[in-house]
């Protein structure tokens, strides 16, 4: 069985991430690759998406946001997602169960599964009439926070736009799936199958714990699933074993890795990722720490993480980790402006 060094596993994820070059497909298949965008800030998810797409501008997203061909939800993990119309409601479907479980055994509200379903129930009944903001249901609904955190869980609710986009960022205005999206199809059991397809695919190649992190599923149900999809087989230095889709492309390690920005919460660089080292160990700390929940903003040089960045008075300011090789310093600057015509 073939064994994957660090620097191959970077450029694979790289590749798959269309870090290694932009992608000249649709928007909602660059979000597919990706398999799925994290979205907690919304500017950070045109940046990730602006450093994988050719041609990419703001209106792009937004233009798909309010067509209905990228859709903004809460999917893995229970974090805001973007995701293809297409693959919304089998990703639902896939961590529906899992969420609820979850939920009825973390939330302080006490609450029962039968009284989320009526709290749902007449969430649905509120919404009958189009989208509205979350304070206004809170209130209607007589619900907490921690309830209102829930009942989302019981029935699918989207973001709509405006709300969720770069010029409206505060993600407040709720629709019901079933109205934005369409009615629901698949199971949970075609959703998870899809749901770690796009991973390996995205993301690959990949451990069982890889895969868990990423997803949340249970690892009776990723082994089940690893039986059932097509899969190939690799391990890390280690011993460890990784599995991958059947194409997914394995660069040359020494493929040269452009310059890239990345926003917060980019999840390349995120724990399930880890194997591939696009940030390195020794910077983790720098990026992720209690201080800052709310992540940094990143560049990559050579694949990996140099230092992170801000937009101030037009421009984006650099701040490295350590000198930056001087090969790398013009795609740096010409990079940076680039990024800098994004913002203005």
């Amino acid at each position: 069985m073939q064994s994957l060094g660090w620097k191959q596993l970077n450029r694979a994820v790289l590749a798959r991430q269309m870090l290694l070059q932009r992608s000249d497909l649709p928007l909602h298949r660059v979000v597919e690759r990706m398999a799925g965008v994290q979205a907690q800030y919304i500017p950070s998810a045109y940046v990730g998406l602006w450093s994988r797409t050719a041609g990419f501008e703001r209106e792009t997203l937004t233009r798909a946001l309010r067509r209905g061909s990228v859709i903004q939800g809460t999917l893995m993990r229970g974090t805001i997602h973007l995701v293809s119309r297409a693959d919304y409601w089998p990703l639902a479907a896939a961590i529906r169960e899992m969420m609820r479980e979850w939920w009825l055994r973390v939330a302080r509200s006490g609450k029962t599964a039968e009284e989320m379903s009526q709290v749902a129930t007449r969430l649905r009944t509120a919404l009958a009439d189009g989208p509205r903001k979350r304070g206004e249901l809170v209130a209607d609904l007589g619900i907490d926070s921690s309830e209102w955190s829930g009942v989302g869980y019981w029935v699918e609710l989207v973001r709509v736009p405006p709300s969720g986009t770069w010029d409206s960022r505060r993600a407040d205005l709720y629709g019901l799936a079933t109205e934005w999206v369409g009615p629901e199809r698949g199971n949970a059991i075609s959703g998870t199958d899809l749901l770690i397809r796009r991973y390996l695919a995205g993301f690959g190649p990949a451990s069982r714990e890889d895969i868990k992190s990423f997803t949340g599923l249970g690892q009776a149900t990723i082994e089940e699933t690893l039986e059932r999809i097509p899969t190939r087989s690799f391990t890390d230095v280690g011993g460890q074993p990784l599995f991958d889709v059947r194409k997914g492309p394995l660069p040359d390690p020494d493929v040269p890795a452009p310059v890239r920005f990345l926003g917060t919460w980019d999840a390349s660089l995120l724990v399930h990722a880890r194997r591939a080292l696009i940030l390195p160990e020794e910077s983790r700390g720098r990026i992720f720490h209690t201080k800052a929940p709310h992540s940094f903003n990143t560049f990559m040089v050579d694949g990996q993480v140099a230092g992170t960045w801000s937009e101030e008075s037009g421009g984006i300011r650099l701040e490295a980790f350590g000198p930056i090789p001087r090969r790398f310093q013009r795609d740096l600057e010409d990079e940076s402006s680039r990024l800098a015509a994004l913002f203005a």
